[in-house]
């Protein structure tokens, strides 16, 4: 077991599971009330530290840069809730040592808590004593409500090839006979005489027309980029809270007027 004065320098160090995981940070050390050895250890869990939970301190050990206990981290995070007053009551200190599967030590009583925050030996942050003043604190919980980033998806540009069938209209030329028959006359006399009386002859003529050549070529057409903007939104929380109410027990004819209202 270790011992008070290492466990109190233990407060607000990080605690760390069996795998090295992170459970929370050290609130509070709890002592057994007939021995006064730390027993218990208050921790902050939660994405804001807003949940307390209690670790046994058994076999615990200081790694440097924290505090690892035997326990797996998801077990801590579903001990039974208690409330982190002065003291744990039995019937809690039982609840607790049945969830980490530890069994209760016979003739134990309730539990203080080692609560020193400064040098003036205070036990606790309110209890009444020769070490404290007539006054009470009454504390309320407030929600620490903040974000943190987390990935939620991706997007990615791909490009692929796709086949259309386009129609374009080309106009084309190409040449056909056309028979053209002139009478005889003086301007055309001397070629027409110009041969044998009667004789058989050919002529040709070479006939062309176009074809449709197709070609293509690839065009630049855009540039794409994946950007990212930042939208904002709302979301309501909603988590209870606790808070201390503070009434006076006594004679009423004992108290002050203003304490009457």
């Amino acid at each position: 077991m270790v011992d008070i004065d290492t466990a109190r320098s233990w407060q607000g160090r990080n605690l760390v599971d069996r795998d090295g995981d992170r459970i929370g940070s050290i609130d509070a050390i709890y002592l057994d009330d007939q021995t006064g050895e730390p027993e218990w250890a208050l921790v902050n869990t939660g994405l804001f530290g807003t949940k307390s939970t209690f670790v046994p301190l058994a076999e615990a050990s200081d790694t440097g840069d924290g505090v690892q206990v035997l326990y797996e981290k998801q077990l801590v995070k579903d001990a039974p809730r208690v409330d982190a007053d002065q003291h744990l009551s039995e019937s809690e200190e039982q609840e607790l040592w049945r969830h980490y599967g530890m069994a209760y030590g016979a003739g134990e009583n309730d539990r203080d808590r080692d609560g020193v925050d400064d040098d003036r030996g205070t036990v606790g942050r309110d209890t009444s004593g020769p070490t404290t003043d007539q006054a009470m604190t009454r504390s309320e919980e407030e929600l620490r409500v903040g974000t943190q980033t987390r990935e939620a998806g991706r997007a990615r540009l791909r490009k692929y090839v796709t086949t259309e069938t386009q129609t374009v209209t080309v106009p084309v030329q190409r040449e056909q006979v056309r028979v053209e028959r002139e009478p005889i006359t003086d301007a055309n006399l001397d070629d027409a005489t110009s041969g044998p009386a009667i004789s058989e002859e050919e002529h040709q003529v070479t006939l062309r027309e176009e074809d449709v050549v197709v070609d293509k070529r690839a065009v630049p057409k855009e540039r794409v980029r994946l950007d990212t903007e930042t939208v904002t939104d709302e979301r309501q929380i909603s988590e209870e809270v606790r808070k201390e109410q503070i009434e006076v027990d006594g004679d009423q004819g004992q108290l002050g007027r203003q304490d009457q209202r």
